[in-house]
C-alpha cells in the first residue's frame, strides 16, 4: 500500500476521519470494482485553492466522468494558469482591517479568504472571451460556458504565459479527457457579470451567446441517461449551493417530471462540507433526505464529511488512485 493510503488507514480510525477514510474506500470500490462512473460538483472557490492539482489527476485517470461547478470554478482556473505569480497571498488575513480590505480593493485586488486575485487577469480574459461571444452572439450560435474557456486553451500562442504546469489545470485535464462540464448561474461569476455588461453596452449582440442553466440541465440528463444504462453513476459533492444541487436534480427530473420511474438514481453519494446540519438549508442536509426527493437509491453508500474540503478532498482522491 502507497504512503498515503497506509497513513490513512493506520490513523483515520474515527469521528471526520473515519468519515473521510470510508467514502474513499467506497468511492475506489465504486469505480474499480462496480465499473461506476463519478460526477463531481465544485463550489467556492475550490480553483483558486488549487483543488485542481489533485482532480486533474483524478481526470486523467478516468476517475471522474463529469463536473458540475459554479462558474467561478471555471474562470479561476484559467485565472491561476495565467496570473498565478501576481497572486498575493496573505497569511493572517484574519487579521486585516477595514483599511487593509480597501487597499487591497485600490491595488487592484479581490481577495478570497487568504489569497488575492489581481484583477489585471481578469481583464486580460475578458479581452480574449468577448471575440468569441461577440462572434457567437452575431452567427445566432450558442455554447456552454466551458467551451469558450476552452476555445482560451486551444489559443497557442498564450502557452507561453502559463504560470504554472498546464497538468495542474482541471480545465485542461477535463478537456483532454472530453468529459461535459456543467456550469449554473454563471452570472454569479466575475466573466458573468462582464458578458452581461458587454450584452448591456451593446459589444455582444445577445445573452443567447451563452448556453442557459435549463439548457445545461436538459443536457445533464440526457447524458445521465444514456451513460446510467450499462453503468451506476454517483455523486461527489464538494461544498454545497447550487453546483451540487443543479446537478443532483437530473434524476428526480426524470422519474417526477418525466415519468422515467424505472431510471437508476444516483448509485454513491458523499459531500465535504462545512455546513452544519440544519434545518431547511441544502449544503446541511443530510444524505437521507435526499431520498425522499428521488435523488439517492436508499441502499447506495452515502457519506457526510463535515470538514474543509480544501484538506479532505486531495486525501480522497489520493487514496482512489493508490498513492
Amino acid at each position: 500500500m502507497s504512503k498515503i493510503s497506509a497513513f490513512m488507514e493506520k490513523h483515520f480510525r474515527h469521528y471526520n476521519a473515519r468519515e473521510t477514510l470510508s467514502a474513499a474506500k467506497a468511492y475506489k470500490t465504486f469505480i474499480e470494482r462496480d465499473n461506476g462512473m463519478m460526477l463531481v460538483s465544485l463550489a467556492g472557490a475550490m480553483s483558486t485553492a488549487e483543488l485542481g492539482i489533485s482532480l486533474a489527476d483524478m481526470i486523467r485517470n478516468g476517475k471522474v466522468h463529469a463536473i458540475s461547478c459554479t462558474a467561478a470554478n471555471l474562470e479561476e482556473d484559467l485565472f491561476n494558469l495565467f496570473a498565478h505569480n501576481e497572486y498575493r497571498v496573505i497569511e493572517d488575513w484574519r487579521a486585516l482591517s477595514t483599511e487593509d480590505e480597501v487597499a487591497l480593493r485600490d491595488s487592484g485586488f479581490n481577495r478570497v479568504t487568504d489569497t488575492c486575485i489581481p484583477e489585471t487577469v481578469m481583464m486580460h480574459m475578458q479581452d480574449r472571451l468577448v471575440k468569441y461571444w461577440s462572434d457567437a452572439a452575431s452567427k445566432g450560435e450558442q455554447y456552454f460556458p466551458y467551451e469558450y474557456m476552452f476555445k482560451i486553451l486551444e489559443e497557442k500562442e498564450l502557452e507561453q504565459h502559463y504560470q504554472v504546469p498546464i497538468e495542474h489545470s482541471w480545465m485542461y485535464a477535463a478537456k483532454q479527457a472530453g468529459i461535459p462540464i456543467y456550469s449554473p448561474g454563471i452570472e454569479d461569476s466575475t466573466l458573468g457579470n462582464m458578458f452581461t455588461a458587454r450584452v448591456m453596452d451593446g459589444t455582444v449582440r445577445s445573452h443567447s451567446a451563452l448556453k442557459s442553466g435549463t439548457q445545461q440541465l436538459e443536457h445533464l440528463a440526457s447524458w445521465y441517461k444514456r451513460e446510467c444504462v450499462d453503468r451506476p453513476i454517483g455523486f461527489f459533492q464538494i461544498g454545497g449551493g447550487i453546483a451540487g444541487d443543479f446537478a443532483i436534480c437530473a434524476v428526480p427530473m426524470w422519474i417526477q417530471d418525466l415519468d422515467e420511474t424505472d431510471i437508476r438514481r444516483w448509485a454513491y453519494f458523499a459531500q465535504i462540507s462545512d455546513a452544519e446540519t440544519s434545518y431547511g438549508g441544502y449544503s446541511g442536509a443530510v444524505p437521507n433526505e435526499k431520498i425522499t426527493w428521488n435523488k439517492l437509491d436508499p441502499d447506495c453508500p452515502k457519506f457526510m464529511i463535515h470538514s474543509d474540503a480544501t484538506i479532505v478532498a486531495p486525501l480522497i482522491f489520493a487514496y482512489v488512485l493508490g498513492e
